[in-house]
């Protein structure tokens, strides 16, 4: 642990605790805070540099009672005291995405100059509502807007704004989609009550959840969402969408927006943008482009073609905090038509009048769907202000290509198989137990499999459904995980997996375990069995 040295400034007065005031930053304590933020950064340095796996293995019933028993009415006194407390609740048992056995969710590493924006902007606290709260804020968000609008392609008319994540980007765009349908479509129904059931929302079998869910919250009906069917690389079928768009044409439907996504969650595939372009342009609808995960190809040197026909969308969602290094959060959303984002726009006598419009004073609050928002938009500059976007595409193109490396080595060994080959950074496989009885365990397994890798700290795995199969994930995003990182996740994998069939089969058929009750007793079983040879070399033991 850190060694945190209190001063007798840092300490509170004897026999008083110390004032309301003392724990405000202002010019009279700015000396404190400088102190205090440098102890609580030495601590998570020290605690990174000694981090030798991405978790420690514990259970939300091990660790629930020591946050559950601290009295938040009996305040510690001093920042040291809450660190150490801090460590120990928390530090000691989070997850570690830097770690390059961290291999699951679509969570980056982070680089260094979005850090300091981070502390920067969260000391100076502006808000990016209205120009009076954020000054030069409102224009550097403005002008990485137009920095990522350029990149994409989008025209001198697109503006945007930062949100809060992917599915914050999506429920925007949905919403002006929505917005324009109606619009459109109120000379042929005279009331909106009329319009709004008939709205259709389409988007591929493996588009993210967060589009159904931004239709639930736009008031639209249960069937709102049409899932396309995908070929075998997980991408929308064209064909599908043409029979989907010229159904709901005959049946008196009106499809307010397609959502074609720019690497999937699970498989990072990317649909055919020219030819969905091409549907929507016949169609005459909003094309919605969903590049949360795959928005990092805008600063590939060598990959931005995958992105072709993104520059002919409506709306682009892009999520710097996945793959353009930055720490959650850090996303917006893109509109071809600025004046689109009027339908978002709302004025308040208090904040945001008329009259400033007209006085073309910049309110971002007039493009959000939030008021008080971060200056998170500061990270994503100072990046580029010290690195370069080609600093950033370079380390997405790293892993990108260590993901297709792992592909080919599960593609090779006979104890896994592989659903398809990303053209991002996932890998979606599955453990495969020999032919005979245990294949019919391979559910179970797989599951159990996961658990146990995470109950060992020796890596974290992401798990899916893929057909009604349980699957294992792997989702890279650390350029500095290696190839023998991935064999050893591999090989822990399936041990671990096979030790549990072996389990099963030796146990009588009365006393077997359903797979769900067996996945979750792994962390158990991990813990207290005798660890693999793999795992006695050495490597990181669960913590007690």
């Amino acid at each position: 642990m850190s060694t945190l040295v209190r001063t007798a400034e840092d300490a509170p007065p004897r026999g008083d605790a110390p004032s309301p005031e003392s724990h405000l930053l202002n010019a009279g304590t700015a000396e404190r805070y400088r102190r205090t933020v440098a102890d609580g950064l030495a601590l998570v340095a020290d605690t990174v540099a000694r981090v030798d796996r991405p978790f420690s293995g514990t259970t939300p019933d091990r660790l629930a009672p020591h946050i559950s028993g601290i009295d938040l009415d009996a305040p510690l006194g001093d920042c040291a005291a809450a660190l150490e407390e801090l460590e120990r609740v928390y530090l000691r048992d989070a997850v570690y995405f830097h770690h390059p056995r961290y291999l699951a969710h679509l969570n980056c590493p982070v680089v260094i100059p979005a850090l300091l924006g981070e502390a920067v902007l969260s000391a100076i606290n502006s808000s990016l509502d209205t120009w009076d709260q954020s000054a030069g804020g409102t224009l550097i968000e403005r002008q990485l807007i137009d920095w990522t609008a350029r990149r994409v392609g989008l025209g001198p008319t697109a503006d945007g704004v930062f949100t809060s994540g992917g599915s914050q980007s999506n429920l925007h765009a949905l919403l002006l989609a929505r917005e324009e349908a109606v619009l459109r479509a109120r000379g042929a129904a005279p009331t909106d009550q009329e319009i709004l059931p008939r709205l259709r929302v389409l988007v591929s079998e493996a588009g993210h959840f967060s589009v159904r869910k931004s239709a639930k919250l736009l008031g639209l009906g249960p069937d709102a969402v049409i899932p396309v069917e995908t070929d075998p690389q997980r991408r929308m079928r064209p064909a599908g969408l043409a029979r989907e768009l010229d159904r709901c044409r005959r049946e008196g439907l009106v499809v307010m927006a397609v959502v074609g996504t720019a690497g999937t969650t699970d498989f990072g595939s990317i649909d055919p943008l020219p030819r969905i372009a091409d549907l929507c342009a016949w169609a005459g609808t909003w094309f919605h482009v969903d590049a949360a995960y795959g928005c990092g190809l805008l600063a590939s040197r060598t990959r931005r073609h995958l992105l072709e026909g993104i520059e002919r969308a409506d709306s682009v969602t892009v999520d710097f905090h996945k793959s353009f290094f930055q720490p959650v959060s850090s996303s917006a959303l893109l509109v071809r038509e600025a004046a689109t984002l009027r339908h978002a726009t709302y004025h308040a006598d208090y904040l945001n009048p008329r009259r400033m419009a007209a006085q073309r004073i910049p309110n971002q609050v007039d493009k959000s769907l939030q008021t008080t928002r971060r200056f998170d938009a500061l990270k994503l500059w100072l990046t580029l202000r010290v690195m370069g976007a080609d600093a950033i595409g370079d380390l997405f193109d790293r892993v990108i290509d260590r993901a297709a490396d792992a592909w080919r080595l599960v593609d090779a060994d006979p104890r896994f198989e592989a659903v398809t080959r990303s053209p991002l950074s996932t890998l979606v496989f599955r453990y495969l137990p020999p032919d005979g009885p245990a294949r019919a365990l391979a559910d179970e397994a797989n599951l159990y499999a996961r658990e146990a890798l995470a109950a060992s700290g020796a890596g974290v795995v992401a798990g899916t459904t893929v057909d009604g199969v349980h699957h294992l994930k792997f989702t890279l995003l650390n350029p500095e995980t290696s190839l023998e990182d991935i064999a050893e996740v591999l090989d822990l994998l399936a041990e671990h997996a096979a030790h549990h069939l072996d389990t099963r089969l030796r146990a009588p058929r009365a006393h077997h375990a359903p797979a769900a009750d067996s996945a979750a007793t792994a962390t158990a079983s991990a813990a207290t069995a005798e660890p693999s040879p793999r795992l006695r070399r050495g490597h990181p033991q669960p913590r007690g």
